[in-house]
């Protein structure tokens, strides 16, 4: 029973910060890359950061390519995204996923509950 279960998200101001968590149990997390996903209202899901396995190298979408740092602990079986300068464009749900063979984008065999991130103008 493998579960990915998101975290931290919250409504912001513009320009404001916050650091989401997705928490994963059931599957061996160091052999996963993992990935940020999200979905606005009435919007397609887009993909919005990944992270390799052992955590060095990483892929963002260029929408928040300067302002959205992933990052992840295998110790603690986490992966963190943190956002900054958010945007009221940023609102949306958040999904983490994780993939076993995946690429930056597609491919990936799990996914989270979601966290929802709504940022005011």
């Amino acid at each position: 029973q493998v579960q990915l279960v998101e975290s931290g998200g919250g409504l912001v101001q513009a320009g404001g910060s916050l650091r989401l968590s997705c928490a994963a149990s059931g599957l061996t997390f160091r052999l996963y890359a993992m990935g940020w996903f999200r979905q606005a209202p009435g919007k397609e899901r887009e993909f919005v950061a990944s992270i390799s396995r052992s955590g060095t190298s990483t892929d963002n979408a260029d929408s928040v390519k300067d302002r959205f740092t992933i990052s992840r602990d295998n110790a603690k079986n986490t992966v963190y995204l943190q956002m900054d300068n958010l945007k009221p464009e940023d609102t949306a749900d958040y999904y983490c996923a994780a993939g076993l063979s995946a690429t930056p984008t597609l491919n990936y065999n799990y996914w989270g509950r979601g966290t929802q991130v709504t940022v005011s103008s």
